[in-house]
């Protein structure tokens, strides 16, 4: 029995997979659509308007060849949109309805696969892009862990569609075991989708390592060379132990992470640090340690564990994020000029922080590779775009529950109108559009 309702959608608009997405307006506000929930604010010249609402905890945005948006609703499933030439939706339906699907959703390149996942299993369909249909449900991993973090981001590898990354986060805020691979947890890995097996791979024992160490890895994009960009949440309550003497340091540290993951055709088995090492944000918490903003630490250093050895074996993230800021998603605009993080807010800081998009500018180097403007040990790498009005005051009762939105997917626009992003608060799920200033 199919675990899925599959939807039996119409076809309108289109002319083939291989037509160009066409360019559309911004529309000032779209009829139908209500105003924005929650008080925003948006900088340097940047505009915002609400393309849909009433949804149900929006987590991800992906776009096919026709330029139609999908997106995933947890627990409701994945929804297909397109776009009238005003540049405001004209049609939603339910392309996929399950109550499992709670996160993971992304598309191959020719627009030919759906892949979406539930906190245990992914599942691949066959997909028209042009009628808006699934067809031949596949299961193509199973046996995921269960745990605090139930999201599981997945993504195709542009360079080579056969592969897919599967994410699992740790299951506890120190989840000690995950130490090893094999748990399947605190990890990303690979899998060929064109050698899977009947029933699907099985997650903990198949598959190859990319990277682990990664608490939760919620968000990867690739740059244009298929080189992948991970955001990553980490740890709550921390306190720091040295010579007998235990100091509170959860307020600034650890660190959330902007990682370089790697070419997933070539990278494997690489360390990022957790459950022992983790990230400097406010190193003024490391009095006399030469531990700055970018570091590693450990939580007890001791004569055979510290944090030279952290900084000696864990891959050091490429930018840091202030702690408890809660990335969720990220994705580049056109020419990865720059890259956009949607923050979902923090619960464990006050005041609170999170609750608004960043923009990171990047750079093209002299050997063709894409990285961030900022050092390594800079603080102020990344500059809000759109955020809660006054997001000190937020709340984040539980995952979705606050009195601000709660952001989520990050998209950029394939018909050239800025970037999508999305809001799982549980009072509604809602997309906005971000607009950049003229000529950026």
């Amino acid at each position: 029995m199919h675990l899925f309702k599959i939807a039996a959608v119409v076809a309108a608009l289109g002319s083939g997979a291989d037509a160009a997405v066409r360019q559309l307006p911004v529309p000032k506000s779209c009829s139908g659509v209500a105003a924005m929930r929650y008080q925003y604010k948006v900088e340097g010249g940047w505009s915002a308007v609400k393309i849909a609402g009433g949804l149900k905890q929006v987590r991800t945005v992906v776009w096919d060849s026709e330029g139609n948006m999908l997106v995933s609703q947890n627990t409701r499933g994945i929804s297909v949109h397109t776009f009238g030439a005003d540049g405001c939706i004209n049609s939603t339906a339910m392309l996929i309805s399950g109550n499992q699907i709670n996160h993971g959703l992304d598309i191959s390149p020719d627009s030919k696969t759906i892949y979406a996942s539930s906190e245990t299993t992914a599942w691949s369909w066959s997909y028209d892009p042009v009628a808006r249909k699934i067809s031949n449900q596949k299961t193509i991993v199973k046996g995921m862990s269960t745990g605090i973090h139930s999201s599981r981001t997945i993504a195709v590898v542009p360079q080579n569609p056969n592969l897919i990354l599967l994410q699992v986060g740790s299951n506890a805020n120190f989840d000690m075991a995950s130490a090893s691979p094999s748990t399947g947890r605190a990890i990303i890995k690979v899998f060929d989708v064109s050698k899977a097996p009947s029933g699907g791979y099985n997650y903990n024992t198949e598959g190859e390592v990319f990277g682990y160490g990664l608490r939760n890895e919620i968000g990867f994009t690739a740059d244009p060379n298929g080189v992948f960009w991970g955001v990553e949440n980490s740890g709550d309550d921390f306190t720091r132990t040295e010579n007998g003497q235990r100091r509170d340091i959860h307020t600034d540290n650890p660190a959330e992470k902007l990682n370089n993951l790697g070419d997933p055709t070539k990278v494997r088995n690489a360390w990022y640090g957790y459950p022992t090492c983790f990230t400097v944000w406010n190193a003024a918490n490391f009095p006399n340690s030469g531990l700055k903003t970018g570091s590693h630490f450990v939580v007890s250093p001791n004569s055979t564990y510290n944090d030279a050895t952290c900084n000696g074996k864990a891959v050091a993230p490429r930018l840091s994020f202030q702690a408890h800021s809660a990335p969720i998603a990220n994705t580049f605009d056109a020419g990865a000029k720059n890259m956009y993080v949607t923050f979902h807010g923090s619960w464990d800081r006050q005041p609170a922080t999170g609750f608004k998009v960043v923009q990171i500018p990047f750079t093209k180097l002299a050997d063709g590779s894409y990285d961030p403007v900022a050092p390594a040990d800079s603080m102020t790498g990344y500059k809000d775009i759109f955020g809660a009005t006054n997001p000190g005051s937020c709340t984040a009762n539980g995952l979705t529950m606050s009195n601000c939105f709660r952001l989520t997917a990050s998209s950029w626009d394939p018909a050239g109108r800025g970037l999508f992003v999305g809001s799982d608060n549980s009072a509604e799920g809602e997309i906005y559009l971000l607009v950049p200033p003229a000529g950026q």
